[in-house]
């Protein structure tokens, strides 16, 4: 008899658990749906190395974002002047400058311009490294083997970062905007309105001819070393 009896506040206890257990189940199932989509996308082979290269860019934009800011601040063309009349960025070093950021920006200040910035590396990363091995996988293999190795490497370098940098140039438009002048823009779409209002198009592009060489270059110049030393170490 005591078998069939259930006690109230059991009873109160089993309720509210119930749903807590199938919303864990839920999650579960969603987060094995997520690894399912991960590892379908893992499995196209050209999308390996943009996947690859669009996480690792994520991580090291988020983790040096600040380190960007002080930089195109520094770089601005305006600074001097804004240094003279008003001192916004006069600032004495990139110590100084993260200091003065936090103080009168707040964290919000220290990742200013992160959203664009995701927009333009992340791609940037994935992009490059996909171009850059299916260029590689259009040259046969004895050529890669031969004393043409190097010059191979470079041809290829140079050729995924300018794919990868003319598609993700605009994202580094609006960052560079975001970040020099905080205070004008409420977020991505406004910053990206203004800059076709008064530039057009060709506006999303300025600036392009210079980052695209200094980019270029160094992932090309980065990717031929670190082959021709793979090579000499015994890694490949």
């Amino acid at each position: 008899m005591q078998i069939e009896v259930i006690d109230d506040i059991k009873l109160g206890q089993i309720a509210p658990v119930a749903p807590v257990g199938g919303q864990v189940n839920d999650k579960k199932i969603n987060f094995r749906r997520f690894l399912t989509i991960c590892f379908f996308f893992f499995s196209i082979p050209f999308l390996k190395p943009f996947l690859a290269g669009s996480f690792s860019g994520t991580f090291s934009t988020v983790l040096f974002q600040p380190l960007d800011l002080v930089k195109t601040r520094l770089q601005n063309p305006t600074t001097a002047l804004l240094k003279v009349e008003s001192g916004v960025y006069g600032y004495n070093g990139v110590a100084a400058a993260l200091k003065e950021i936090y103080r009168t920006e707040g964290i919000r200040g220290m990742t200013c311009g992160l959203v664009p910035t995701l927009f333009r590396d992340a791609p940037f990363s994935g992009l490059y490294l996909m171009f850059y091995t299916q260029a590689k996988l259009a040259v046969p293999e004895d050529m890669l083997n031969s004393p043409y190795a190097s010059p191979i490497h470079f041809t290829c370098g140079v050729t995924a970062g300018i794919l990868a940098s003319i598609v993700t140039q605009p994202a580094d438009v609006l960052k560079t905007k975001m970040q020099l002048y905080p205070n004008q823009f409420r977020g991505l779409w406004s910053v990206a309105v203004y800059v076709h209002s008064k530039y057009g198009i060709q506006g999303y592009f300025k600036g392009m001819v210079p980052r695209m060489l200094r980019r270029t270059l160094m992932a090309a110049m980065a990717w031929t070393v670190y082959e021709q030393i793979s090579q000499a170490v015994g890694l490949k």
